[in-house]
This record gives C-alpha cells, structure tokens and sequence, in this order.
C-alpha cells in the first residue's frame, strides 16, 4: 500500500525460471518510509510455460494463474482477472531487466495525479546490451508515429508501468499480444488521461535470452503488432463514450 491505495503486481512470465524468483522477492521486498509493504498483491502469469517458472514463482510468494495461449497481452489479462481488489496495477517484466526500485517513482506518481504512469527506458541508465538495436529503433519509430498522430511526446513502450485501476477499466483493453502496451498508451492519451513518463534503469541481469528483442521471431512479431495496434486506433479514434460500450 502506498498512500492508502492498495498495489497488485502483474507478471506475465514465459519460460523464466531462473529470474521469477527474484523478481517476486523484490517486490515483496519493497517498503515505504515506515516498514509497511508496498505491493499487496502479485500475480504471476505462467504463459505456457515448459519450466519450473510457476513453481518458483509460486515458492517465492506470488499466486499463479495459467494462460495456455501465447501472448504478453493475453497473459496481462489474464492477470489481471485474478489480482485481489486493488487500486494500481503495476505491471512487471519477469526476466529482472526491472530495476525494482523504481516501482516507487511509478507508485508515486499515480498517487500524484497520474492516471498512468510509464517507466521510460530512453529516460534512464542503460546497461550495455539491455536493450537490442531493433527495440530501440521500433521504441523511436512508434514514439514518432504517436506524436505525429496525437501529438504527443512518447519515449518508450516499455513493460514497467502503473495505472489507476479505474483508468484501465475505462481503457477496456483487448490486445493479446505485442501491442498490449501501445494499445494502453494511445487509448490513454485518446481518453485525455494524465499520463506521465518517468526514467528507469534497463538492467541486463536476464538469464536466458529475450522473447522479442532476442529473436529474430520476436522483433518482427512486436514489431508488426505495435505498427497494426497504431493503425487501428489511429482510424478508430475511442471516446468515453465508446469506451464503456
């Protein structure tokens, strides 16, 4: 809890069975000035995983749901279906490229004001080779393509964010794959939310290698869903009207 208002921790997780571990014991580890835990909740999302990563997500004290179909944004939803009532909803990558620490800055800001609140990686310290060369340029081509559509600054999609949890009802997301994340953006800039981005570190820590910036497979499958995401909403323009139909 921070300021009175609860937090649940969303993790969609695939095949990350040396890093949820620590992940969740981070969270769990993060206290606000008096003592007091800042994160109520934390659902790790085991997105048909082949490993031990629900078990050890499990052992380190998250609940774990299964989503058998592929998809970061299914696996978000699915999620996010289970955390207990909360009031944020913070969103973590479970590979520990997170710096942990700075869910604070992103809890704080909704506490501010925000609505969401995006950690950007553009902003922040970067480890070398933390980010692949194609998510920094498909960061800067879809930031481009937001500002010259919305006309608003965007640095970066990244994963570690927060939303109110009334904003994301509002925003009814429905992306079950890479374009999970833009979807929430635009949406959110379309529905004239207060948005706010604040830098944090991009850690190479990760074992294993990346789902999309790792792959050839997965740099064009997020790359195609984030341009087909900006297309849509773009000739689809949501009001709040529409959004709660």
């Amino acid at each position: 809890m921070i300021r009175d208002l609860t937090t649940g921790a969303v993790i969609p997780a695939q095949n990350e069975e040396d890093n949820i571990a620590p992940v969740v014991e981070g969270l769990l580890a993060l206290q606000d000035a008096s003592g007091n835990r800042l994160v109520d909740d934390i659902v790790v999302c085991d997105n048909n995983s082949n490993d031990a990563t629900a078990e050890r997500a499990r052992a380190a004290g998250a609940r774990v749901v299964h989503q058998t179909k592929p998809g970061y944004g299914i696996a978000c939803l699915t999620a996010i279906a289970a955390l207990d009532p909360v009031d944020i909803v913070l969103f973590v990558d479970g590979d520990q490229s997170c710096n942990l620490s700075q869910a604070d800055d992103l809890l704080e800001a909704i506490t501010q004001g925000a609505d969401l609140a995006i950690g950007s990686r553009s902003l922040g310290q970067k480890e070398p080779g933390a980010l692949s060369l194609p998510q920094i340029v498909g960061n800067r081509v879809a930031g481009l393509l937001i500002r010259l559509l919305w006309r608003q600054r965007t640095t970066d999609l990244g994963p570690f964010r927060a939303i109110r949890v009334k904003a994301l009802t509002e925003l009814q997301m429905a992306d079950e794959t890479f374009g999970w994340t833009v979807e929430m953006q635009i949406k959110a800039l379309q529905l004239k939310m207060n948005v706010v981005e604040l830098p944090v570190d991009s850690l190479r820590r990760r074992h294993g290698k990346s789902k999309i910036g790792g792959t050839f497979r997965g740099v064009i499958g997020a790359s195609i869903g984030i341009l087909v995401m900006i297309t849509k909403l773009a000739f689809r323009p949501i009001t709040k009207d529409q959004s709660k139909e």
